[in-house]
């Protein structure tokens, strides 16, 4: 391998997640400004986000299969078509007169299942083209380009829809789609993992159960898990319910709460920018700890902010410390795990992520109407404190964040190397 060609390949890779995401973006806010401003209903838009996670949730764990099992690159590509597919057809139907809210929420379960499919698969692939000395600065680039999106997208999708109909933001996000599968399939050159080439010689759920013992039997990934499922939980007041207690408390205006997006889309991009940098501690979880330290103290003022500039402020500083979470899991987990088991390792992340925030709001929507949201926030703030203060006392936990490296080059190239990794399979613990 020629000297830093994995980076034309990662920022060949990127790009394409790039375009895909922004198509893909632009869809999901026009979808849910639609419903919004036809129906004008709590219940629709609790409908539209039980159809964006509850596909999402119940396909993750044979997408983590899939991901172990075929050419990832390919998998990717055949979920952005699925996604594209389906967008089509719904902006035909929209063109022909058949379009309604519910045609857009059955189009959202399906848009589910394909960004559930995608997401083993690009979590799984980046060790493939990036040394894993370099994964915390590949994360980080990649947060940034999220963040960034995050903070166009509202507002493009906005302009889009003021000036043209819902279905040219459909056709947008086909072309996008299509863009980026042409730029995926014909110039990224990275070789499907050892086990896609081999024979299959056991079933989906043989894999299925594989995966599972493989999480259970490294307790560190159980631990992990149950850890960040917590945190998952107990964050969903400050991720859901600013935006109410905001207009309860400083008043209902449209630019409050595009204010509130921006300066946590800013403050995600600045952290972004800073991991991609700095690349945290050396010792993952520590970085992670600290964020949530963070991120909780911000959920407390966010409590207490007497003034909307300085609740603007907190909300800026909970999104600076959101990368410093959110890559260090990722790279932990792209660091420790046996490379034929990331696929169904990195399912059950996207399960976490996709379920525990919108469960929680099972508990603290409802709540919200019966207590102040300032309460909500100020219990739950003091939670992630305390959790952040168990994981330090959780000696193992704390290993797990030490990075271990086994190659300085792009794991699973041949299967040598997945063989190597292999031998580490019955170990308790990676660190």
């Amino acid at each position: 391998m020629r000297q830093h060609a994995w980076k034309d390949d990662f920022y060949l890779f990127i790009g394409t997640q790039t375009l895909s995401l922004l198509g893909s973006s632009l869809v999901q806010y026009a979808i849910m400004w639609y419903i919004t401003l036809q129906t004008k209903s709590g219940t629709m838009m609790t409908l539209s986000i039980i159809c964006g996670f509850v596909p999402s949730f119940l396909i993750s764990p044979f997408a983590g299969v899939w991901a172990d099992r075929y050419d990832r690159k390919k998998l990717i590509a055949l979920a952005d078509a699925m996604i594209a597919g389906v967008t089509l057809v719904v902006a035909l139907l929209f063109i022909a007169g058949q379009g309604s809210v519910w045609l857009l929420l059955i189009a959202s379960a399906f848009r589910a299942v394909g960004q559930a499919i995608q997401g083993p698969a690009v979590g799984a692939i980046l060790p493939q083209i990036v040394p894993k000395e370099k994964l915390m600065w590949a994360s980080g680039i990649n947060g940034t380009i999220q963040s960034t999106i995050m903070i166009v997208s509202p507002i493009a999708s906005g302009a889009l829809l003021g000036l043209a109909s819902i279905q040219v933001i459909f056709f947008i996000d086909v072309l996008t789609a299509a863009l980026a599968i042409a730029a995926l399939l014909g110039f990224l050159k990275v070789a499907p993992h050892a086990k896609a080439l081999a024979k299959q010689d056991v079933t989906y759920f043989t894999d299925m159960k594989l995966g599972f013992r493989y999480i259970r039997e490294h307790r560190y990934l159980v631990g992990f898990f149950v850890w960040l499922g917590l945190f998952l939980f107990m964050v969903s007041p400050a991720a859901f319910l600013t935006p109410l207690q905001a207009t309860r408390t400083f008043g209902a205006a449209v630019w409050r709460l595009t204010a509130i997006e921006i300066a946590f889309s800013s403050g995600m991009m600045a952290g972004g920018i800073l991991i991609a940098a700095w690349g945290g501690f050396r010792n993952r979880m520590h970085s992670m700890v600290a964020a949530s330290v963070v991120m909780a103290a911000c959920t407390i003022a966010l409590a207490l902010a007497p003034w909307f500039w300085l609740y603007l402020a907190f909300m800026a500083i909970f999104g600076i410390a959101m990368p410093f979470f959110n890559s260090p899991s990722s790279v932990m987990i792209q660091e420790h795990v046996e490379a034929q088991y990331l696929g169904r390792v990195f399912s059950i992340l996207t399960m976490l992520q996709t379920a525990l925030m919108p469960l929680g709001m099972l508990l603290f929507g409802p709540l919200a109407d019966l207590l102040r949201i300032e309460w909500i926030l100020l219990a739950t703030g003091v939670a992630m404190l305390a959790q952040a203060l168990v994981a330090l006392g959780n000696k193992r936990l704390i290993e797990t964040g030490v990075p271990l490296h086994r190659s300085s080059v792009p794991t699973e190239m041949t299967p040598a190397l997945e063989n190597s990794h292999g031998a580490h399979k019955g170990e308790d613990s990676p660190a």
